[in-house]
């Protein structure tokens, strides 16, 4: 075989370079060595001296099979070369014309067949019915294996793991179908064809990876692939302490499953496989997607029709319970810091570092799910519960029921309606009821839904359970009467004996300990069936009323505690309710909106997260290094509005990254002392993932275009954040100073001013100017970074200029008048002048500004004429802050 080695190694490398499928021509020799593994004897996978791969599996089964230590000889086998990225390189392929003969038996013992996957012979009797390429069996044959030992218990009990396998790999391969094999030809025909002559080679395809295996790897990258400098914005050098360490309190990093998308995790796109679940932890307020081996949280969106993006928040409860599969999604981890460092060049020494832990958790639409073995209330949506409205996901599902599971869809779903899915991994591991037992339900439609918050309810609770549980409550719309079953209905459509009502009634559930698990699936808008188990008293869906005096009018909704064991389907097909008023849903606005709004107090709005800052409390005792986020949300028009959260007594919400859109609902519009709009958590607030977006390179749309004289006369604050185009007429201040990075004192002299005494210095640039466009002029100031930029300075130049001031401490420059510091003969005030003055800097400029809310609309000066003092008011310039220079 050593004639074939050169050649054949060249070819995969250029293969893995191109990184391209390539169809290869398989060479046919003869072998001889001593099996040294076997790899899977029902598949008929072995290794040869310890570093060739053996594939019987195109031939009829051995009477005798291979052992450990068998010396074999191989004649007329197929070498291929790298056919699966999961196996060894060197490949020996035997078809019906080789012949395989033992030079000499093995002393081991032959172990018992096999009756279980992989080992029952499932995927050799698929290989000779589907007739499929080499290289897709051994991916199926590598997949089974993996999966034999990451899928659940209950999983792997129900369903074949080899079908399973095969399944996926006509998924991700995505090849049709081949003609039937002729095995007459093959042993027969000249010259030799049968399916290993040709195979192929694909470096790029999907890697099947578990999910604890995921997370691990995860948060063993979290620290080690970042440096700390990297967190901190340009010009993070010229931070003081405090401002490096707030800026490192929270980071996040976002890889894709693809690298056409993105940075990956490993060479080869990703697959996940697992179970949909509710949450399992009370902390948690979002889905899981659960293995055999561990389970991660996931921020999970579906498509929708009504919706502008095409995407809205989870709602369908049928997802829970399914077996799926991911093949694109985000793997997220967020990386929260407690330090104390004393300047940029300490953060190469850990012992600032006080505390540093990280979340990982996953973001992926439903559309991008394949489901490989659905719960009894997907297979009722896949028959015709699933086409509603905005609902594509369901159709979506159907047609791959269709298409890909029709030879095993029936008898899935015939075992599903015999017994229920495991009460551990799905939604019926609320309630632990079986179908047979009777139930009293009603439907509802959400209306609003508050925020899951910490809080000491205290129902039916026992000294034990005692404690800060999460809770949150449902306002809703009762469709119809309480009904009667004899089976838990599930989400099958609705009957004509749930929409008979006379009035309209509403409702709030109240949700709390193992009952908030369903917060991730209960949305505003849409319709549930509640159901009640375990009980034959139908007056436990009827809520309560608060007791009031004779010739009061109570305007509160009935309540309704939700039981641990009650369970919620949604209806995707209402009937159409010809007297049943639709309850309307808080009015969702823009971020243009609220700004411009004078009105209300309570918002619910969307918006596209443009930046994010941790606000962490240094005096708080809760341990919690996340308690305070402020988020800068804009929307298509570029306008942004603050959001303050205070995440003290809230469940941490994952999915608050840049670029998502969320929907923010019940927060309060309030007005700084400025008069600037920002928004504030309260209690009652929810948020809500809408849209995934790329957070890898989220790019916010760009500020809206200001003329100076319109923005100027402007007295609203509806247009803080804008773009100017104008002509830089001149300097009015530029300092440049060496500061205490622990106090900010001057530094001087390698020393601080003051008596902190500390050793290490920031440099810091501060300038003011004047720009013009025509329609009016405005004082920016430009701060850190953005001088060296706007002066045009070269590195080199401004690390010069860092040396020139390190004795005096500081400089500063009027260049509009004489300095006031320095002697009019120093050189250093010379060469800023004149650079402030050069034509390089007296240029045209596209800057983003923030304009000042602070600003007095007039203020008095004096002129002199003479012998004579005028006092007169003048209307001050408009003060702008330089965010960004735009290179454009």
């Amino acid at each position: 075989m050593s004639h074939t080695d050169g050649e054949e190694e060249a070819e995969p490398e250029r293969a893995a370079i191109q990184s391209a499928v390539r169809m290869k021509e398989s060479r046919v020799i003869s072998y001889q060595g001593t099996v040294t593994e076997v790899v899977s004897e029902g598949a008929g996978l072995y290794m040869i001296d310890r570093t060739v791969g053996l594939c019987l599996a195109y031939q009829p089964p051995l009477s005798r099979k291979l052992r450990a230590g068998d010396a074999v000889e191989l004649h007329h086998v197929h070498f291929l070369y790298q056919p699966c990225p999961d196996f060894p390189p060197s490949m020996l392929c035997t078809c019906l014309r080789s012949t395989l003969r033992f030079t000499s038996f093995s002393r081991v013992e032959g172990s018992p067949p096999d009756s279980s996957c992989p080992g029952d012979g499932v995927l050799p009797r698929l290989l000779l019915e589907k007739n499929m390429d080499v290289s897709e069996y051994l991916w199926s044959c590598h997949l089974s294996s993996q999966l034999t030992h990451s899928l659940l218990p209950s999983v792997a009990r129900q369903q074949c793991v080899c079908v399973l396998s095969w399944k996926l790999m006509e998924r991700v391969w995505r090849r049709g179908r081949r003609e039937r094999r002729d095995i007459y030809s093959e042993m027969l025909d000249e010259p030799h064809t049968c399916p290993l002559t040709q195979y192929r080679v694909d470096p790029a395809v999907h890697q099947y990876i578990s999910i604890s295996e995921l997370t691990e790897s995860l948060q063993s990258e979290c620290w080690s692939s970042v440096s700390l400098a990297s967190l901190l914005p340009p010009g993070g050098f010229s931070l003081t302490s405090s401002q490096i360490n707030s800026a490192l309190a929270w980071s996040y990093r976002t890889l894709t499953s693809d690298h056409q998308h993105g940075e990956t995790l490993r060479r080869r796109p990703l697959l996940l496989v697992g179970m949909l679940e509710l949450p399992s932890q009370t902390s948690e307020h979002t889905l899981q997607l659960r293995d055999g081996t561990a389970a991660v949280a996931c921020v999970v969106t579906e498509g929708s029709e009504e919706e502008e993006e095409g995407q809205r928040a989870a709602f369908n409860t049928a997802w829970i319970g399914c077996l799926v599969c991911v093949q694109h999604f985000t793997m997220v981890t967020e990386r929260f810091l407690q330090s104390d460092f004393p300047s940029f060049q300490h953060l190469d020494q850990d012992k600032f570092i006080t505390h540093k832990h990280c979340r990982v958790y996953l973001q992926f639409s439903l559309d991008h799910v394949h489901i490989l073995s659905p719960s009894v209330a997907m297979v009722t949506h896949l028959r015709g519960g699933g086409e509603s409205g905005g609902d594509i996901t369901g159709r979506k599902r159907r047609e791959e029921e269709e298409t890909e599971h029709s030879q095993t869809t029936g008898r899935k779903r015939r075992r599903h309606e015999e017994e229920e899915p495991d009460s551990t991994h799905s939604a019926d591991s609320v309630t632990g009821t079986t179908v047979s037992q009777p139930c009293f339900s009603m439907v509802i439609r959400v209306q609003q839904k508050e925020g899951m918050a910490w809080r000491n309810t205290g129902a039916g609770l026992n000294e034990e359970e005692a404690g800060l549980m999460p809770c949150f409550s449902v306002r809703a719309a009762v469709i119809g009467p309480v009904v009667n079953w004899r089976q838990d209905p599930k989400n099958r459509p609705m009957t004509d004996r749930e929409t008979e009502t006379e009035k309209e009634d509403k409702v709030m559930l109240v949700m709390s300990g193992v009952s908030a698990r369903w917060f991730p699936l209960l949305q505003p808008g849409c319709f549930y069936r509640v159901v009640a188990a375990n009980t034959q008293d139908p007056s436990v869906l009827i809520g309560c009323y608060v007791s009031g005096l004779s010739g009061v009018e109570l305007h509160a909704d009935s309540t309704l505690q939700v039981r641990s064991d009650w369970r919620f389907h949604t209806v995707t097909r209402p009937l159409p309710l010809h007297t049943y008023r639709q309850p309307l849903s808080p009015t969702v606005l823009s971020v243009s909106e609220v700004l411009d709004c004078s009105s209300a107090e309570l918002v619910c709005f969307q918006g596209l997260v443009s930046d994010r800052i941790s606000l962490t409390d240094r005096t708080s005792n809760s341990g919690h290094t996340h308690t305070g986020v402020r988020l800068t949300v804009c929307d298509q028009t570029g306008r942004s509005l603050q959001v303050y959260l205070d995440l003290t007594h809230t469940p941490y919400p994952p999915g608050l990254l840049p670029g998502n859109r969320l929907l923010l609902s019940a927060f309060q519009r309030r007005l700084s002392r400025s008069g600037s709009v920002y928004c504030t958590y309260l209690p009652v607030s929810s948020i809500t993932v809408i849209t995934l977006g790329d957070t890898s390179s989220a790019q916010p749309p760009p500020a809206p275009m200001m003329h100076l004289g319109q923005w100027a006369l402007s007295q609203e604050h509806r247009y803080t954040v804008g773009q100017v185009k104008g002509h830089l007429v001149c300097f009015l201040f530029l300092q440049l100073q060496w500061s205490c990075s622990l106090c900010g004192s001057l530094y001087t002299q390698a020393c601080c001013s003051s008596q902190c005494r500390s050793t290490s210095a920031v440099f810091q640039s501060k300038a003011k100017l004047v720009i013009d466009d025509g329609t009016g002029e405005a004082h920016i100031w430009f701060s850190g970074a953005l001088v060296r930029s706007l002066l045009g300075l070269a590195d080199s130049q401004w690390a010069g200029l860092q040396r020139a001031l390190r004795v005096r401490g500081h400089i500063r420059v009027y260049p509009r008048g004489r300095s006031l510091v320095c002697d009019s003969d120093d050189s250093l005030l010379i060469y800023l002048l004149s650079v402030c003055c050069s034509d390089a800097v007296c240029r045209p400029l596209s800057l983003t500004c923030k304009k000042h809310t602070d600003r007095r609309a007039e203020e008095m000066r004096r002129f002199s004429r003479g012998d004579r003092d005028f006092m007169t008011r003048m209307s001050r310039p408009l003060q702008l802050t330089c965010l960004h220079i735009n290179t454009d």
